[in-house]
């Protein structure tokens, strides 16, 4: 048996409500096999173990562990040559992201979310180009990245069977393109040849390999309506009713695609997937941005679950969601830090403290507003009930998974920091991931002052950048071209695809002087 005291200046076990925590002046925990055993103060748990190994100075503060509740890729867009653009367009312009390591590729992002004290990511995967054997490979090489770093991984693979540039059918967008683009434009298609059958198997296959490991978990991903047919969405629906599994499903990011479900099904994107018996409690929806009253509410009423991913709506023009409504109707959050967050990284203690003030509509009423607790809440417990941890993680109470990290008081309080301020304030609002010195997941120490401690991350990220020194292959290049070659042609397909009349128009700033 593995047993460890973990030690704190105060431990923050726990939300109670918005505004509202547990915390424990001089806590500790003990954790024996990667389970929490016992939680209480250093002084009472040490007299009882007194033999047990302490991790800990007692002058950190102690967190759960955080979760990436909406994750896709290692090196970020913006590194890859794919600047912030809306949404629409941006996907054309990710066609120049280079042919990775995926295994490097993996390791990047991890070490930049357990750096800020992420322990748990929902990897949210697609694009892979490849038959089913192909892709089997590559997404066996991602999950191995996460088992040798030692972070927690749920894992899905996004289902895309349609519409997968434009909102529109492949072979149309294809014919719609003069003739010099449309080879390479079907070349880009025919990358990917994953059937839906093909993308069944593959989360059949997963599940089996991987679903009772203790840090890998695998899950649903319907990637978004305009990327799944009918068919596709049947599917997935009952894949997770047999399986009781989880789906995590992109759903109206943006303005387009709340059009985009208006022309299909003549109602609203949450209308149609409830068609499919989709919504409840399994059901995590990324984004959420144009969500009217109704599909609140019923999302409220199913016990459906939300993900914020704040600063990817930010970056890419999608619009401001509407969290502060999602909380008054009892909707479980998550938050997610999608591509990367508003510095270009993985900084989950950045994430909150922007959660927490982009939300702050005018007003008195503070319970209008995100509270301290409600954006750890999002960042803990929240995110573990949309993966299939649940409620195993995302607090410091006996029989949860000892996931934590310390962060050293020092970095948040010098040189002076008033007593009034209350611990959570001061940690969400001044810590920064260089203050994280401590991270364990499962248990399991994985990151102490800077270091890693099963994987070599200057080792790693030289490989990677050594492998990016390549000259560009055939068909990075082709690839390269097409995009700059499609934008304006997607641009034009979208011109006028929103209808002002049957839409509240976009804010535009005021003429007034």
């Amino acid at each position: 048996m593995t047993q460890s005291l973990v030690r704190s200046r105060a431990m923050i076990t726990r939300t109670l409500s918005a505004a509202e925590w547990e915390e424990i002046p001089d806590g500790a925990v003990l954790q024996e096999d990667g389970i929490i055993t016992a939680v209480g103060t250093f002084d009472e748990l040490h007299r009882k173990h007194p033999t047990v190994p302490v991790i800990g100075t007692g002058k950190e503060i102690l967190l759960p562990g955080f979760v990436n509740g909406h994750h896709h890729v290692g090196l970020t867009p913006v590194q890859l040559g794919s600047p912030d653009m809306p949404l629409e367009l941006w996907f054309v312009t990710r066609m120049v992201a280079r042919n990775l390591n995926i295994y490097l590729d993996t390791l990047y992002s991890a070490f930049e979310m357990i750096g800020s004290g992420i322990t748990t990511v929902q990897h949210i995967h697609g694009w892979l180009p490849g038959d089913l054997k192909e892709v089997e490979a590559r997404t066996a090489e991602l999950i191995r990245a996460y088992e040798d770093i030692g972070m927690r991984v749920s894992y899905c693979f996004a289902l895309r069977d349609q519409n997968r540039l434009v909102y529109q059918k492949d072979e149309d967008f294809v014919a719609s393109l003069p003739p010099e683009l449309r080879g390479p434009m079907q070349r880009w298609y025919d990358r990917f040849q994953l059937s839906l059958e093909d993308n069944l198997d593959l989360f059949k296959t997963l599940h089996r390999s991987h679903n009772a490991k203790r840090r890998v978990k695998v899950q649903l991903a319907p990637a978004n309506l305009h990327w799944c047919s009918d068919k596709a969405l049947a599917a997935l629906s009952e894949l997770s009713r047999s399986y009781d599994t989880p789906m995590h499903m992109h759903l109206v990011e943006t303005a387009y695609q709340k059009e985009y479900a208006r022309r299909r099904g003549g109602g609203t994107a949450v209308d149609y997937i409830e068609r499919f018996g989709m919504l409840g409690p399994n059901l995590t929806l990324g984004h959420g941005v144009w969500l009217n009253e109704s599909d609140i509410e019923k999302l409220a009423a199913s016990g459906s679950c939300i993900c914020h991913n704040c600063s990817s709506n930010f970056r890419l023009r999608s619009g401001v969601a509407a969290l502060n409504r999602f909380e008054a109707v009892g909707i479980n959050t998550a938050m997610g830090l999608d591509e990367a967050g508003i510095n270009d990284d993985r900084d989950m203690l950045q994430e909150m403290r922007l959660v927490l003030r982009a939300h702050r509509v005018p007003g008195m009423d503070e319970a209008e507003v995100p509270g301290m607790a409600q954006v750890l809440r999002m960042a803990t417990i929240g995110g573990a009930r949309t993966t299939p941890y649940r409620e195993t993680l995302g607090t410091l109470e006996v029989g949860k998974g000892a996931d934590l990290s310390l962060i050293d008081w020092d970095s948040v309080a010098y040189p002076y920091l008033d007593a009034l301020t209350p611990t959570l304030d001061a940690v969400i609002q001044r810590a920064k991931a260089s203050a994280v010195t401590t991270v364990m997941c499962d248990g399991e120490v994985i990151y102490r002052d800077g270091t890693f401690t099963r994987v070599d991350r200057d080792g790693a990220l030289k490989q990677l950048h050594d492998d990016l020194s390549r000259a560009l292959s055939d068909d990075e290049v082709e690839r390269r071209h097409l995009s700059k070659a499609l934008l304006p042609h997607a641009r034009r397909f979208y011109a006028d695809y929103i209808d002002p009349s049957r839409h509240e128009p976009f804010y535009r700033p005021s003429s007034r002087v």
